[in-house]
Order: structure tokens, then C-alpha cells, then sequence
């Protein structure tokens, strides 16, 4: 089997620039507190400004309420009691994933990963993993990252993480077994529930659209064939608020700041 080509990166507007890697010295001395602050992953830059003027900021162990004081070498910058600093680089890769690629880093069997097809120089030097797996087969939204809090947020299964997926059967799905998905199953490993489910179109019962938090492996797949249905083509359309927008098959594209902070601090 052919493999797949090399990921493209998106050129559509909602693509933002990659950042550097390193973060020198000289930026931030001299930058804006608010600034500072938003820098540092823990809000907005207006937020951040407000965090300031309402005290909840300090600087060298005094509390400082002016958002406009630039930050002096050496400054030691605290938010609710932790240290914050803009310092290490993180990088946020929305990926479309084809089908035939392994979601892993490396892979025993010598097989094609989604780390070998991403051609990006700005990336050479960092060590990047896939948050969470992409069965060979499936297709769809995968985020790489070397910022392990947001790895952590997005897997672990206390933060909730919502996910749409689309699956193509190889039989029309009866409004019986919809009905059932909707209600919950019972699978070898537990108990398994839906948020939502649906028919993907109108007069289309071969395509369901589904809705789920669960990160159990393959477990879209395993609910289907639980209920008696073969999944032929399975797309993830829809990743803790991000979605596939200007992002076709076999595109990646870096996340904006904004973005990131939803992924940070608001996860669906």
C-alpha cells in the first residue's frame, strides 16, 4: 500500500504562524505586566489587565495593581500563589488525520505515523506527541503538542473532554438501536453513554453522528458492533471545540493564543 504524503500545512486564515522556539530574555524585560501574565497561559490580555488592577497579582512578594508596569529582569511574577512566566515554547498542532496512519511517535512494526508525514522545520528540534489515539482506520481531528497539562486536560477522563464523531455503517441504523445508543449500553468494560446521537442526514440512516466524552479505546467502533453494525469509515469531526474548518484531509495548522487558552482553561 502506498503511503500516505506528507502533511501540508493549511494556508487558511484561521492558521496561525508558529511560534518561535525559545523565548529570549530580552522580550520580556520591559514587557506590560497584563502582558506578561497573558503570555504565561493564564488568561486574556484584557482579563489579565483586570486580574492585576483587582490585586490579585504580585510581584517580588508585593501586590501590584498596575497592569502597565513593565516587567524588570529578575522579576519574580505570582498569580494566586504560583510563579508564572512565559518561558518554554509550547506548540498546538490541529491535525486532519487521514486513514492508514499510525497515531503514535515511533512504531515497532515500522508502520507510518502521523509523526513521520508532519514536515514542519520550525519543528525539528521538539519533542511533540499526539494527544490520545486515532485507531489506523479513523479518520479526523488530532491535536500534537509538547505541553503535557493540555495532554492531561484533554485525556484524563475527570476533565470530560467532548468529541463528534461521524460513522458510516455497513447497514442502515434502525431508530431501535438509535434509540438504545441514546439511552446507554452496556459493554464488556463497563457502561457506555452518549450525549447526543443522530442521523448525519436527513433519509441517510447509514451515516450516525455522535457525540461522546469517553477516551475508552476503540469505543465508538466497539458500540456499534455492539449492537450488531460493522463501522466502515469513522471521522472525528469536532475536538474540545475545535472543529475540521479549512482543515481538508491530510492538513495541520497551529493554534491561535486564543484557542490554546480555551484549551487551557475552558475544555468543553
Amino acid at each position: 500500500m502506498k503511503p500516505p504524503r506528507r502533511f501540508q500545512r493549511s494556508q487558511a486564515r484561521n492558521s496561525a504562524p508558529p511560534p518561535g522556539l525559545e523565548r529570549a530574555s530580552e522580550e520580556i524585560v520591559g514587557m506590560r505586566l497584563n502582558k506578561y501574565i497573558a503570555h504565561s497561559g493564564v488568561a486574556s490580555r484584557r482579563v489579565a489587565g483586570d486580574m492585576v488592577k483587582a490585586g490579585k497579582v504580585k510581584v517580588n512578594g508585593e501586590l501590584l495593581n498596575n497592569p502597565a508596569y513593565q516587567v524588570r529582569e529578575g522579576d519574580v511574577v505570582e498569580y494566586e500563589g504560583k510563579v508564572v512566566a512565559p518561558s518554554e515554547r509550547f506548540f498546538y498542532i490541529l491535525l486532519n488525520k487521514p486513514r492508514n496512519v499510525i497515531t503514535t511517535t515511533d512504531d515497532e512494526h515500522d508502520r507510518t505515523t502521523v509523526m513521520d508525514l508532519l514536515d514542519e522545520p520550525a519543528l525539528a528540534r521538539v519533542r511533540l506527541f499526539p494527544v490520545g489515539r486515532l485507531d489506523r482506520d479513523t479518520t479526523g481531528l488530532l491535536l500534537i503538542t509538547n505541553d503535557g497539562d493540555v495532554t492531561t486536560r484533554l485525556t484524563h477522563p475527570r476533565f470530560e473532554t467532548s468529541k463528534i464523531y461521524e460513522a458510516t455503517l455497513d447497514r442502515p441504523f434502525s431508530e431501535l438501536d438509535l434509540a438504545k445508543l441514546q439511552a446507554g449500553l452496556d459493554l464488556d468494560d463497563g457502561p457506555f453513554q452518549v450525549d447526543w446521537v443522530r442521523y448525519a442526514k436527513p433519509n441517510d440512516p447509514l451515516t450516525v453522528t455522535l457525540q461522546i466524552h469517553s477516551g475508552r479505546n476503540r469505543i465508538v467502533r466497539r458500540a456499534f458492533e455492539h449492537l450488531g453494525y460493522t463501522v466502515e469509515r469513522l471521522d472525528r469531526t469536532y475536538l474540545a471545540g475545535l472543529t475540521k474548518k479549512n482543515l481538508p484531509r491530510g492538513f495541520y495548522r497551529f493554534l491561535s493564543e486564543e484557542e490554546v487558552r480555551r484549551l487551557k482553561y475552558f475544555t468543553p
